[in-house]
């Protein structure tokens, strides 16, 4: 089944040196995807006018979609716009409809237009002019042998600005979709060689429009079913009872039966109980709260972080006992437990997560290498603890610190109402 496809190209010497982090291409694709549009390709190129034509003569080639963001600013080193106009056999114009909302945007700033920025309001004759409700910048959305293209300034608001209001709705006007069926699973504690093994017989059994995606991220292994159709009843259907197999082969490991993150996973569940956590960090350096406030709301479960990194931190903030970190050192087992009890009385919290770590490159011993964790959660009632010995560079370590403090707290939460006699949500 031939669909039509797309090809998102980012513009910018500012993405190939790494100075900025390409999130347009991604966000872009997640909004096309539930819309039903396919992307096949993403590219990236510099401000150079003969990369970024290959690229669109490359793209074009390939896929009936072309979206294009960057470049379109006031200055020398924007080359898209021009660039354009030559591509679509145009010519500059002024466009009332841009005029007038650049016009308005800098008096509402109260700041004096120059030559440079009514240029912004140019445009080639040849396209169709996307006004931009975020910034100055409009969009361009040009048709050529029934191939559709449309650029878009690289800022990532009034990109999806557009992208929303105008891009999507216009593109779903002119082309018929598929719909597009995924259906995702969170795993922990195992590899994807692991869960390949296991469910070896299931992947080799799937019908052939089906497919079956692995995506390992810090300890953790999202399994994602995928399928596309015009009947979009029945392919539900049908990856709905695959993947209900597919649960229950990953049953042990499985964190949540939905397209959602771990951090994402504890919060729900604090907010379901009407609980609340705080953190007490040493080697991550408070990157545990910073995940756990990452989600809007988390003043309903989150109340606060002690970040204890010295010795004189962890005896002042959370009272651990000064003879028990000279003799055991802050990375063992009974410092952990006792910044846990601090946290819990100190910050007054149903649920806490303590950590301490050797995170590298250096300071480890032979008894401690680089990547020994010891983490704690628990609540006034009762304290688990656990070793970890991870083995990558630092950055490495502390993410898989964090996420695994965070399974270890969504365990003991369930084992919680088990042990009460609570009915659980259903996560495992």
């Amino acid at each position: 089944m031939k669909t039509t496809q797309a090809s998102i190209i980012t513009i910018g010497d500012e993405l190939l040196i790494g100075q900025v982090i390409d999130t347009n291409s991604a966000w872009m694709a997640q909004q096309l995807n539930k819309a039903g549009i396919q992307v096949s390709r993403r590219v990236a190129v510099g401000d150079t006018w003969d990369d970024i034509w290959s690229a669109l003569n490359e793209e074009s080639a390939h896929n009936d979609i072309i979206l294009i963001t960057g470049g379109l600013g006031p200055t020398a080193d924007d080359i898209t716009k021009p660039l354009l106009c030559k591509y679509f056999d145009g010519h500059m114009i002024i466009d009332e409809g841009a005029l007038k909302n650049v016009t308005t945007i800098f008096e509402k700033l109260k700041r004096p237009m120059i030559p440079r920025n009514l240029k912004q309001a140019e445009v080639p004759d040849t396209c169709t002019v996307i006004q931009n409700h975020n910034g100055t910048a409009p969009g361009m959305w040009f048709e050529k042998a029934g191939k559709i293209f449309v650029s878009m300034p690289g800022v990532p608001h009034e990109m999806k600005g557009m992208m929303q209001h105008d891009v999507i709705p216009g593109l779903t006007r002119h082309f018929s979709f598929p719909t597009i069926i995924h259906r995702t699973l969170l795993t922990f504690g195992v590899g994807e060689s692991f869960l390949a093994d296991l469910i070896s017989d299931f992947e080799t059994a799937l019908p052939t429009n089906i497919k079956l995606a692995y995506l390992p991220n810090y300890g953790m292994v999202r399994l994602r079913l995928t399928s596309i159709g015009f009947n979009s009843g029945e392919i539900e259907r049908e990856v709905d009872r695959l993947f209900s197999q597919l649960q229950s082969l990953v049953q042990e490991h499985l964190v949540t039966n939905e397209d959602e993150t771990l951090r994402q996973v504890v919060s729900k569940l604090l907010i379901s109980k009407n609980k609340t956590v705080s953190t007490a960090e040493s080697c991550t350096g408070g990157y545990l709260a910073h995940l756990l406030t990452e989600e809007a709301g988390a003043s309903a479960y989150f109340s606060g972080s002690i970040v204890s990194y010295s010795y004189q931190a962890k005896e002042a903030l959370l009272q651990v006992d000064k003879l028990v970190l000279e003799s055991k050192g802050a990375v063992s087992e009974e410092v952990v437990r006792q910044m846990a009890e601090g946290a819990l009385k100190n910050i007054g919290t149903d649920y806490t997560i303590a950590v301490s770590g050797v995170m590298g490159p250096g300071g480890g011993l032979p008894d401690k290498p680089v990547g020994t964790v010891w983490i704690a959660v628990g609540n006034l009632q009762k304290i688990e603890s656990k070793q970890f010995q991870f083995r990558f560079d630092r950055q490495r370590n502390i993410h898989l610190t964090a996420t695994s403090a965070l399974n270890m707290l969504r365990q003991f939460i369930l084992r919680d109402d088990e042990s009460s006699g609570k009915k659980s949500i259903n996560w495992k």
